[in-house]
């Protein structure tokens, strides 16, 4: 993931509120984070200074884990963390400024992101996953663009990354360039201001393979289309590989022009599909295997509860991972850990009070309270009461039976997983500060679990 400059500031503000919620004991918490901040972001490490070494050695020690897990929550990205001061840093920069002012080439590529750890599925992505290899053995020589589609959470981000790995690995004298759509659209916007575009257009000449991630996030910015479609041309016209992925089929895509849609059709087209339950329990065991961490210590029950719970989206199967290591870490428990161990950790009383329920009778049920029926529920209709009522399903389905996201959008008419979260964020808000709100929703609990 590349990161903005501009963007440091607003990732630490949001991680010391994550950050201060975990340290209970506030002077000490304001003592050690005083004056921190995020001076750097090279490949994928983060540089975060403190105040003095006390500090950098007393957060490296013991809050180093929690850091890179709320940095992670953050971002989706693997970065490694490391702590230290700031005039160590300015230090450091001073010893580069007589090195060579010509910067290597910078992929972006996440080192952690190959073929040998993406978990593959006869069901979801075998297809996706053998297009991608073909590409990586005979770039720009067949499938070229390969065009990768699928909802949010699947993997493709990972596949790109696999990609230029494999590249960069194999035949190194190829360049390798992955960047968002969002990076490229800052690309232009900073090539507009500077009066550079053709010097922009220049850069992309020296690239072999270029990995662009969610296009989708184009759709809506005309000139950087443009500049775009050049580029594209550029590559497919020079036998240079190009791959591409979106949230959707490239036919779908309403508001690029018809010229772009047609050359992203004009390769392979390629779904990645969501994963199943013997997917996501097999994604665990590979998560736990490459973080060397002992599964001994692991029982099995839990891997299956969390991959039951978040099969079809990977981002929340990692993240529910994430947790039980969390968890694992500060408790420092002996022995096995059992389900009976993480009560607290993923709220498993409460799903056992409602072991029988499902999507379908949350909608049913809160359907029949609001005196309107399900397809209304689930429909796009925007009057208040449907709305408040399909809000209220949404963060049943989300609280009580911990569904994905993208899971909760599909039993409502297809919604996306933005507006699920939307929804749950409206209701959290609402529970606490409104008791009539409070008590419906109380009495649809009850209702539900009778």
């Amino acid at each position: 993931m590349t990161i903005n400059v501009d963007k440091y500031k607003e990732i630490w503000d949001q991680a010391l509120v994550m950050l201060e919620h975990n340290i209970k004991d506030k002077s000490f918490f304001d003592t050690i984070f005083y004056s921190s901040s995020i001076y750097n972001i090279v490949n994928d490490t983060i540089y975060i200074t403190v105040n003095n070494k006390f500090c950098a050695t007393t957060i490296t020690n013991n809050y180093l884990d929690l850091i890179n897990e709320v940095i992670y929550n953050i971002t989706q990205s693997n970065f490694k963390c490391v702590v230290t001061t700031k005039s160590a840093m300015d230090e450091e920069s001073k010893k580069n400024i007589f090195e060579n002012e010509t910067k290597p080439f910078v992929s972006n590529l996440n080192p952690k992101y190959t073929f040998d750890n993406f978990v593959v599925s006869d069901n979801s992505n075998r297809e996706v996953f053998t297009a991608a290899m073909v590409i990586a053995k005979n770039p720009g020589l067949s499938y070229n663009p390969l065009f990768i589609y699928g909802k949010s959470g699947l993997g493709k981000t990972h596949l790109l990354h696999a990609i230029g790995n494999d590249i960069r690995f194999n035949q190194k004298n190829l360049k390798v360039l992955y960047l968002t759509a969002d990076d490229f659209f800052e690309e232009y916007v900073k090539a507009i201001k500077e009066s550079n575009i053709e010097n922009l257009k220049d850069h992309y000449r020296d690239i072999d393979v270029l990995l662009i991630d969610d296009i989708q996030f184009l759709s809506k910015k005309e000139k950087t289309k443009e500049v775009f479609f050049h580029i594209f041309n550029l590559f497919v016209n020079n036998n240079k590989q190009i791959v591409i992925t979106s949230d959707r089929h490239p036919n779908e895509l309403k508001s690029l022009e018809d010229r772009l849609v047609s050359r992203f059709a004009s390769g392979l087209s390629v779904e990645i599909k969501t994963i199943d339950y013997e997917t996501a329990l097999k994604i665990l065991h590979k998560k736990i295997e490459t973080q060397n961490i002992n599964d001994k210590n692991i029982s099995e029950e839990v891997l299956e509860y969390i991959a039951k719970n978040n099969s079809g989206d990977v981002r929340q199967l990692e993240g529910a991972l994430n947790k039980l290591l969390f968890h694992i870490i500060i408790n420092n428990p002996q022995g096995m850990i059992t389900l009976k161990d993480l009560h607290g950790t993923f709220n498993i009383e409460r799903q056992e009070n409602f072991e029988t329920l499902d999507a379908d009778k949350i909608k049913n049920i809160v359907a029949e309270y609001y005196n309107i029926t399900t397809n209304q529920l689930t429909s796009n209709l925007r009057t208040s009461s449907i709305v408040v009522a399909r809000h209220i399903a949404m963060y049943l389905c989300r609280d009580l039976l911990n569904l994905p996201l993208i899971k909760i959008g599909e039993e409502f008419g297809g919604k996306d997983h933005t507006t699920v979260i939307n929804a749950c964020e409206k209701v959290n808000k609402k529970l606490k500060t409104d008791a009539n709100y409070k008590q419906a929703v109380d009495e649809l609990k009850n209702m539900l679990k009778n």
